[in-house]
């Protein structure tokens, strides 16, 4: 009998060779898959969102005020008028591009406000967010009016910005020189120690253009008001209060102008009832009020 052989066929061994080669193979890319990950985990975590922290609001105009109180200087033009609503950090317009001059200009003042110390900066330019034409410095170039603040620039004291705006011409007017530095810087003085007492106070301005006696100035015709109004509200021992002024515009021949001083009399004189300055101007001042508030305050002659 034929003795069995011992040895594996060339064919046997080699497919046993291929199967080790393999089995070497996936164990390899394995080692180096689980390498690679963690390697990769390792030097490139995953980014995390870092959180954004809350803006603080700034103190003034760019706070969020509730609804009553943010609309409650803003008057109602009541007559037809052109009127395009610019809103400024410091204060509102509404601004009619026929007369070249706001129809009203209404801001709220804080004591906050008034404690600012920015230096005065004038730098008197056209409006770039106005539609239509408005006035230039060359209008005002010895016309002898001034170019009168409505919103003064001593009440935006709190922020370049709100200051720089102040001297857009759609918050100016022509001025009598002596109105201007006399007896209407002295109200917005009061304003200003108004706001200081009472922490707050709501103020819209304007020009009254009745028969428009004085002309116009500049090659823009700029019209030169015939009056000028403020109205004044406050809250005093949690009652609104009001107060209204009307003053003359009156022309000045120019070689008067640089010699007579500011002509000063008493507030008291330019005093009236808010609804005296709404009947002249068709405009409907502090329409936010309750309607027996609104009564009350607007037919009282008073100061505080």
């Amino acid at each position: 009998m034929a003795k069995k052989s011992n040895k594996k066929s060339p064919k046997g061994k080699s497919k046993g060779i291929w199967a080790l080669l393999l089995t070497i193979a996936a164990v390899l890319f394995y080692v180096i898959e689980v390498a690679q990950i963690s390697f990769t985990e390792t030097e490139t975590p995953a980014k995390t969102a870092t959180p954004v922290q809350p803006s603080t609001p700034k103190e003034h105009k760019t706070q969020k005020k509730s609804e009553a109180v943010a609309q409650l200087e803003i008057p109602v033009l009541g007559k037809k008028a052109p009127s395009q609503i610019l809103s400024y950090k410091g204060f509102t317009v509404s601004y009619n591009n026929n007369t070249r001059l706001p129809n009203w200009v209404a801001y709220e003042l804080t004591a906050t406000e008034v404690a600012g110390d920015l230096p005065r900066k004038d730098k008197f330019r056209p409006d770039p967010a106005a539609n239509g034409p408005q006035a230039n410095k060359e209008d005002y170039r010895n016309s002898g009016w001034d170019r009168g603040h409505m919103a003064p620039a001593a009440d935006m004291k709190w922020d370049a910005e709100a200051m720089g705006e102040s001297c857009y011409f759609t918050n100016i007017c022509p001025q009598n020189p002596q109105l201007n530095g006399g007896d209407w810087k002295e109200l917005e003085d009061k304003c200003r120690k108004w706001a200081e007492k009472h922490g707050r106070i709501y103020i819209a301005c304007g020009p009254i253009i009745l028969g428009n006696e004085h002309g116009t100035i500049g090659a823009n015709e700029v019209i030169i008001p015939d009056k000028f109004y403020k109205v004044v509200l406050a809250r005093i021992n949690g009652e609104y209060r009001g107060a209204g002024f009307i003053f003359h515009n009156s022309p000045l021949r120019k070689s008067k102008i640089s010699t007579k001083p500011p002509v000063n009399r008493p507030l008291e004189s330019y005093l009236v009832p808010i609804d005296e300055v709404e009947a002249i101007t068709g405009i409907d001042f502090f329409p936010a009020l309750p309607a027996d508030t609104q009564n009350r305050v607007e037919s009282a002659k008073e100061m505080f």
